[in-house]
C-alpha cells in the first residue's frame, strides 16, 4: 500500500488546526501590515505625468516624387519601432541634454533622471519612462503612443515627459529630413558635375546651351528642397501635453498594508493547511488504520511544572489522568482475556515517547483497581523507573519475591530468578528496578532464559508489566517481547511518525511478537472535540 492511499485527508483536523492557530493567523498579518505601513509612508513621494502622440502612417514618397509638394512625410514606421527608438541613444541623449539644461526641473530630479536614463541606455532597458501602445489593428500603424515619467514632485514630472515626447517627435522628424538630405547631397553632385563640364575649354556652342539649361534646373531643384526642408514632418503628431498630477501615485501605505496582511494571512493559512496535510505523524486512530491496529488510548497531557514539582504519578492521581488510563485498562485487559496472570511489554519506536511515564501510571492504575501488579524495567541500558517512583513513594520497602535474598535489579535476576527481592511501592504494586545502565545489554537478555524467570515472577501477581527499551533504537524489546503475552506500543501525538511506528512494527511481527495496539501519549486535548481532557501531559522517559 502506497502513501497516497494510506492516510486520507481529514478536512475536519485542518479546521481544527486552523483555529488552534487562530491568533498566530491574525496576529502575523496585523504586524506585518503595521511594519509594511511605516515603511510605505517613510518613503518619498512619486508622481507620475503622461504626454501623448498619435501616429499616423501616410504611403511614403521619396524626396524626388515630391519636388514642388508642400510637405514631405517620414516613411511609415514598423511595428515596435516607437520601442526601440526609446532605447537609443538617438532619443535618450537629447532628452538627457535638455533635462539637464531644463529651469523647470528640480536640482535633485535633473541628477537622478539623468542617472537612470543613463543606465537605461547603457542595459538596453526602459525603466525611466514607461511606453504604452494602442495602435489599431490592419490600420498600418495607426494609433497612439502614450509616454509616463515618475519624478519625485508634480512639476518635473510634467516636464520630463513633456521633454520625452518632444525628443521622440524631433526623432521622427528627422527621419523626414534625411530623405531631404539625400536630395540635396545629390543635386549639389549633379551641380559639380555640370560646372565642371561648363568649364572645360572644349564645350561647343550648342552643348555649352544644354549645360546652362540643365544647370537651371538643378539650382531650381536645390532651392526647392532648401524649401522642403522647412515643410518636413514625421508621422507622430502631439495629442496631449503632460500636466502637473494633483496627487502622488506612491506610496500608499493603507492600500500596501491591506495587501500585506492579505499576502501573509494567505500565506500563513496555506502553510498552516499544507503542514496538516503532509503532517504523517500519528495523531489519531484513524492514522492506525493502514497498520491494521487499534487504537488503546490515548493519553493527554499534564502540565510539564506539575510534573517537576510532584512527579509524574501524584500528578496523575491529582489530575485525573486515570480517566483516559481507564480505557486502557478495559481495553488491555479485553485483549487478555482468557489468560492468567498475562505479561505484557510497554515499548515505543524511539526514546522520549513516555513508554516509562505510561508503563509507571498503567502498573499504578492496574493496582488501585485490586490488581495484583508486578512492574519490571527491563529497559537495562536506561531505566526510569526507580527515578518515576522516587517521589510517589518515599517510603517504599524490599521484599520476597522468590526464594532467599538475592537480586535487586532486572539484570541481576535474569541471571538468578529463583533469588529475587522487589520494592514494594504501592500496597499491591512492586517493582524490580532496572539497575545501573549497561552498554551490551544484548548479551544479557539473549543469555538469560527470560520464558523461565517470567513464569516463576508472574504466578505471585494477576498482571506484570514490562518496561523495555525502544523497538528502533535497540534491538532489547524484540528479545523481550518473544517471551511475553502481548505488546503495546507507545506514539507519541504529533512527534511519531508513520514511517517510524511501521518499521517498528514490521520488525515486531517478523519476530512473531504479538502486538495488541497502539497507544498515542502526550495527546493534546484541543485537537479534538471528542476528548475534553483539561490537561496537559509532558512526560519523561
Amino acid at each position: 500500500m502506497n502513501e497516497s492511499t494510506e492516510r486520507n485527508i481529514d478536512f475536519g483536523t485542518v479546521l481544527r488546526s486552523l483555529k488552534r492557530q487562530l491568533p498566530w493567523l491574525v496576529t502575523v498579518p496585523l504586524l506585518a501590515a503595521g511594519l509594511v505601513y511605516f515603511w510605505s509612508a517613510s518613503q518619498p513621494p512619486v508622481y507620475t505625468a503622461t504626454m501623448s502622440l498619435m501616429a499616423s502612417n501616410p504611403v511614403a514618397q521619396s524626396a524626388d516624387s515630391v519636388l514642388g509638394s508642400a510637405l514631405v512625410t517620414a516613411p511609415p514606421l514598423p511595428e515596435g519601432a516607437i520601442s526601440e527608438a526609446l532605447h537609443s541613444d538617438a532619443v535618450l541623449l537629447p532628452l538627457m541634454q535638455a533635462v539637464r539644461a531644463s529651469d523647470r526641473i528640480t536640482p535633485v530630479e535633473r541628477e537622478r533622471v539623468t542617472q537612470e536614463l543613463t543606465e537605461d541606455l547603457r542595459n538596453r532597458r526602459l525603466e525611466t519612462i514607461t511606453l504604452v501602445s494602442r495602435v489599431e489593428q490592419f490600420s498600418n500603424g495607426n494609433g497612439i503612443h502614450s509616454l509616463t515619467v515618475r519624478a519625485g514632485d508634480p512639476k518635473s514630472a510634467a516636464a520630463i515627459a513633456n521633454m520625452a515626447g518632444q525628443a521622440l517627435l524631433d526623432w521622427d522628424r528627422n527621419r523626414a529630413l534625411e530623405n531631404i538630405k539625400r536630395a540635396e547631397a545629390g543635386f549639389r553632385a549633379q551641380l559639380e558635375q555640370v560646372d565642371e563640364q561648363l568649364a572645360s575649354a572644349g564645350s561647343s556652342g550648342l552643348d555649352r546651351e544644354t549645360l546652362l539649361a540643365s544647370r537651371t534646373s538643378i539650382v531650381r531643384n536645390l532651392s526647392n528642397v532648401s524649401i522642403l526642408e522647412n515643410s518636413a514632418v514625421g508621422i507622430l503628431r502631439p495629442l496631449s501635453s503632460a500636466v502637473e498630477p494633483l496627487r502622488p501615485v506612491a506610496p500608499r501605505p493603507l492600500r500596501n498594508a491591506a495587501l500585506a496582511w492579505l499576502t501573509a494571512a494567505l500565506l500563513l493559512a496555506l502553510y498552516n493547511v499544507f503542514s496538516v496535510l503532509l503532517d504523517r505523524t500519528i495523531r489519531s486512530e484513524d492514522d492506525l488504520a493502514p497498520l491494521n491496529l487499534p487504537g488503546l488510548a490515548f493519553i493527554p497531557k499534564v502540565a510539564q511544572r506539575d510534573v517537576e514539582m510532584r512527579g509524574i504519578i501524584n500528578t496523575a492521581r491529582q489530575e485525573g489522568l486515570y480517566e483516559a488510563l481507564g480505557f486502557l485498562r478495559v481495553n488491555l485487559l479485553s485483549a487478555l482475556k482468557g489468560l492468567a496472570h498475562p505479561t505484557v511489554m510497554v515499548s515505543s519506536t524511539t526514546p522520549g515517547e513516555g513508554k516509562s511515564t505510561v508503563s509507571a501510571t498503567l502498573a499504578d492504575g492496574l493496582a488501585s483497581s485490586g490488581q495484583r501488579v508486578l512492574l519490571v524495567d527491563a529497559d537495562l541500558r536506561r531505566g526510569t523507573q526507580e527515578k518515576i517512583w522516587r517521589r510517589a513513594s518515599p517510603e517504599a520497602e524490599w521484599v520476597q519475591l522468590t526464594g532467599q535474598g538475592g537480586a535487586r535489579t532486572t539484570q541481576e535476576a535474569l541471571s538468578t530468578p529463583e533469588d529475587v527481592q522487589v520494592l514494594r511501592i504501592g500496597p499491591s504494586l512492586d517493582l524490580l528496578p532496572a539497575g545501573q545502565g549497561l552498554h551490551d545489554t544484548l548479551a544479557i537478555l539473549s543469555e538469560s532464559d527470560l520464558s523461565r524467570a517470567l513464569d516463576l515472577w508472574k504466578v505471585h501477581y494477576d498482571v506484570v508489566i514490562v518496561d523495555s527499551a525502544p523497538l528502533l533504537a535497540l534491538a532489547d524489546g524484540l528479545i523481550v517481547g518473544a517471551h511475553v503475552d502481548g505488546v503495546v506500543i507507545i506514539s507519541e501525538y504529533g512527534k511519531t511518525h508513520f514511517r517510524a511506528l511501521r518499521a517498528a512494527l514490521e520488525r515486531a511481527r517478523r519476530r512473531n511478537l504479538n502486538i495488541l495496539g497502539v497507544v498515542i501519549n502526550k495527546f493534546d486535548t484541543r485537537g479534538r472535540n471528542s476528548y475534553q481532557y483539561s490537561y496537559k501531559y509532558s512526560s519523561m522517559d
